[in-house]
């Protein structure tokens, strides 16, 4: 597990940029304190033969786990794709971040990459079924509304439903949309990853929507991003049908 005494705090990503470029990964994160490996060693080898077990398993159901390897070369990995996309965009996606974890993070025992549509993380720690507090950004969208107050209020009451439907939900996942005045719509999503339980996923995300007043007071669009789950509002439609 990523060490909890690292945080990050705002991470000023405009969604506008996220959206131009969307192709690259929206963050990463190299753990300086898990070590490195040997090139060509155990560990890497181990670490190969994970990513590629990642990239079978996680596109059937967009959720992979597994392991590799024994003692101090054992590598533990997981990879969670958003829970509107295909079974093809999941695949295309953990493909593209198992390549560029390595590339951005060489020869780390732990490191973890973020898209738009899939997660991808690795460590040479039981990950499993904990809760990953260590790594936390945000992405903002950089519009004000107008009446932050009562658009603050929907946003929490919009998430905290989704929420409650998630972690009852196979898939830890869920979104959905709400009427605000006129013909305005807010949209939301919040996901977990599927190795946690049921309790555990709800705490996360309500830790994750706690911090909203804090990094999202008033934005037209938001998101609280972690390593085992992560919320998103906006007031225009960004999930598949």
């Amino acid at each position: 597990m990523m060490p909890s005494s690292f945080t990050i705090g705002v991470l000023l990503l405009f969604l506008f940029v996220q959206m131009a470029i969307g192709a690259d990964p929206l963050y990463h994160f190299c753990s300086t304190n898990s070590g490195n490996f040997t090139p060509y060693g155990p560990y890497d080898q181990n670490l190969n033969k994970l990513l590629g077990n990642l990239y079978y398993k996680t596109p059937l159901t967009g959720f992979g786990m597994d392991s590799e390897g024994q003692y101090q070369a054992q590598t533990f990995g997981l990879s969670l794709c958003r829970g509107d996309v295909s079974s093809e965009d999941c695949m295309s996606c953990v493909v593209n971040a198992s390549a560029e974890i390595c590339k951005r993070c060489p020869n780390n025992k732990a490191a973890t990459i973020w898209y738009d549509q899939c997660l991808l993380k690795y460590t040479n720690s039981n990950l499993f079924g904990q809760i990953d507090g260590g790594i936390k950004f945000y992405l903002l969208n950089i519009n004000n509304v107008s009446d932050p107050t009562s658009f603050n209020l929907a946003t929490k009451r919009l998430l905290s439903g989704l929420s409650k439907t998630a972690y009852t939900d196979p898939k830890m996942y869920a979104a959905g949309v709400i009427d605000l005045e006129g013909s305005k719509k807010l949209y939301g999503l919040v996901q977990c990853t599927r190795d946690l339980s049921s309790g555990d996923c709800k705490t996360c995300l309500e830790d994750a929507i706690s911090d909203l007043p804090s990094c999202c007071d008033g934005r037209k669009g938001g998101r609280v991003v972690g390593g085992s789950c992560n919320i998103r509002y906006e007031t225009c439609s960004f999930v598949n049908a």
